[in-house]
């Protein structure tokens, strides 16, 4: 067989009784994560432009849009994909040379089995199987370097979810994976540089062409079955060789991804607990601090550091914003919170925070940079007008899978960005289905979104 054949075995023998307990309340815990993070974007200005875009297109009416209406199953996966990401605040996977955001495939997964009228079960197990194909792709086959963003491996894995979700025997999975695979790598350039709205929309653009792949595939359309190994195929162009045995894969890679308690890129989270329990412990002011220094790993620096993607200091847009320390530390010694309040217009403009900013230094460490991605290791020096000096460091925060947040921390999250747009008895039933989602089948979950207030 193929590799993609390979893949596709591992695809279709995905069980929900393969799952351990420790994964099916993972992917519990990153599902609620995922729609609060959907439900408190339900207003932002590239969201409201892609609605009136759907409702141009129209679509017939087989899947639904988290709060309300209804569209064909690609552009339902688009919609609710770019409503996970947009605030960039669910979850992450760290490889060494590689970082992604697994729960964007859910759009994807929901979309295949809402139209499929899959079982919660189902649900669980093809999400499963979506999150063990991306967080395996990066760690054996990373792009970042090469140019590439990591939605290149997300067009495998999204496909893979999606087939699973509609049942899709080994050949049509294996076709649907190959179409996606060969049709939809990215360039880095997205989180390069000047960022723009399509940071956040690129791997939904990519959930909406794998969504759109496995249909295809469903329909019998064949895709290049040797689209890793085969001439001018992934390894050949993009990646390099590598190897992987998906007859040995299980589905408990999503127990070691891991949720932002702040709403801020993925690397930035254990600097931001550190500022934010600095400031506790030392009842600090940012009119007290001069200088604030941030050793921190090489990744970081790299991309939210001012390292090779760019400049950090020039923070106009919540696209910049979130993909700057300098900006992220700032904001959160001036506001004790760094949340989407955070990454309004009129708080990112503002002199205290643009006169701050430049006042923090980042730079990487080899050290560090050696424990990564086992740890998330920073050290703080604060500098104060009074020459005082404060030190701290970090290894991990409440979210990484050495801390895992719990049911009940996300429970709070979900609440605190969802309240605008649900009252009290939906966010309870939301909840109470996602905690019991293996009882009722995916369109009851659904049913409960389209209930949501835009």
């Amino acid at each position: 067989m193929t590799l993609v054949e390979q893949l596709a075995a591992f695809v279709v023998n995905a069980s929900y009784k393969s799952l351990s307990d420790a994964a099916v309340r993972a992917l519990k815990i990153r599902i609620l994560d995922a729609i609060g993070c959907a439900i408190g974007a339900l207003n932002g200005e590239p969201i409201e432009q892609i609605r009136i875009h759907l409702d141009d297109f129209g679509g017939t009416e087989r899947c639904t849009l988290i709060g309300s209406g209804r569209t064909a199953p690609d552009r339902a996966a688009f919609y609710n994909s770019a409503l996970v990401r947009y605030l960039d605040f669910n979850d992450s996977y760290l490889a060494k040379g590689e970082t992604c955001h697994p729960s964007d495939n859910l759009g994807s997964v929901l979309a295949a089995a809402e139209y499929a009228d899959r079982t919660g079960k189902e649900l669980l197990t093809a999400l499963a199987v979506a999150y063990q194909v991306q967080c395996r792709l990066n760690d054996v086959a990373p792009v970042r370097d090469k140019g590439f963003d990591h939605t290149t491996q997300g067009a495998y894995a999204a496909a893979a979810g999606a087939a699973r979700a509609l049942d899709l025997d080994r050949t049509k999975t294996a076709h649907a994976v190959a179409i996606s695979g060969t049709a939809f790598n990215a360039l880095r350039v997205t989180r390069t540089g000047f960022l723009s709205n399509w940071k956040g929309l690129a791997y939904p653009n990519t959930g909406f062409g794998a969504t759109h792949a496995a249909f295809l595939a469903m329909r019998g359309i064949t895709g290049p079955l040797e689209v890793f190994e085969g001439n001018k195929g992934f390894m050949e162009s993009i990646a390099g060789h590598f190897e992987i045995d998906w007859s040995k894969e299980d589905l408990e890679r999503v127990t070691r991804t891991i949720v932002k308690k702040y709403n801020a890129e993925i690397h930035s989270q254990s600097a931001l607990e550190g500022i934010l329990e600095l400031k506790e412990e030392r009842k600090l002011s940012a009119a007290d601090v001069e200088r604030i220094e941030i050793e921190i790993f090489d990744v970081a620096y790299k991309i939210i550091g001012g390292g090779e993607e760019g400049d950090k200091t020039i923070v106009q847009t919540k696209e910049q914003a979130d993909h700057s320390l300098q900006y992220m530390a700032a904001v959160a010694l001036l506001d004790d919170q760094v949340m989407p309040d955070q990454y309004l217009p009129g708080r990112i403009e503002r002199q205290d925070v643009q006169d701050l900013l430049r006042r923090v230094i980042v730079r990487p460490r080899k050290d560090y940079s050696d424990r990564f991605p086992n740890e998330m290791p920073c050290r703080l020096t604060v500098t104060l007008r009074d020459r005082q000096t404060l030190v701290k460091e970090k290894r991990d925060y409440e979210g990484f899978y050495t801390r895992p947040m719990q049911w009940e921390t996300v429970s709070r999250k979900f609440e605190q960005l969802s309240k605008v747009h649900a009252d009290s008895a939906l966010r309870r039933d939301i909840r109470d289905a996602v905690a019991r989602i293996e009882e009722i089948q995916a369109r009851e979950l659904m049913k409960l979104l389209a209930r949501v207030q835009i």
